[in-house]
């Protein structure tokens, strides 16, 4: 894994995953819908690619020679009801098997493993946004690794633990959580799996 496409990449946990990827020295690409999203620092450090996920043509134009692409889509705050999520997801899927790719990385809620009846009232409408990019992926042939972290903090990286379809815990640091989604491009053990990613139980 060389070169490395982002989506999502100027958010909390996008941005760590970009700041791992250059540590790595991979070369990446980064998505971006307006330059004042951009960290100033990633300016001269990775290739920007002005479009949306949203748009199929910009998508095939971000991922054009790489080797493998991370999603860290999210809405920031808004919880009302979307599909760019989704639409995003599908497009990125479509152009993968176009280009022959077959290595992604998604992020989505942990909600998706509680009961609806557990999952608060307020982020159902979220919710079920990430269980359909959750089916997509699923149903997408290629070799995924969906990532459902719990709460995300704002804390320096203590190492973290990695388990298939529940939760480890109930917070990781951010930038842990941002080395597992690039590092686990390179980890074929994590292919098709559901990750429950949290901080590791020694340093909890």
């Amino acid at each position: 894994m060389q070169r490395i496409a982002v989506i999502g990449g100027t958010g909390m946990t996008g941005e760590c995953a970009v700041d791992h990827a250059i540590e790595k020295g991979l070369t990446v690409r980064l998505l971006y819908r307006t330059e004042a999203t951009v960290p100033e620092r990633f300016k001269s450090k990775v290739q920007l690619v002005k479009g949306d996920a949203t748009n199929y043509d910009d998508v095939k134009r971000l991922i054009d020679g790489v080797d493998g692409v991370c999603v860290v889509l999210g809405t920031r705050n808004k919880l009302e009801a979307t599909t760019e999520l989704s639409r995003g997801t599908e497009n990125l899927i479509k152009a993968m098997k176009e280009e022959k790719l077959t290595k992604f990385s998604i992020v989505m809620s942990s909600f998706l493993w509680r009961p609806l009846n557990e999952v608060p009232a307020v982020f159902h409408r979220l919710n079920e946004e990430h269980k359909r990019m959750l089916d997509l992926t699923k149903a997408s042939g290629l070799d995924w690794i969906a990532i459902l972290p719990p709460h995300i903090a704002d804390e320096p990286a203590s190492g973290y633990t990695v388990v298939y379809d529940e939760a480890p815990g109930r917070l990781v640091s951010k930038y842990d959580l941002g080395k597992f989604i690039v590092d686990s491009l390179d980890q074929p053990e994590h292919y098709g799996k559901v990750c429950g990613i949290g901080k590791s139980p020694k340093s909890a």
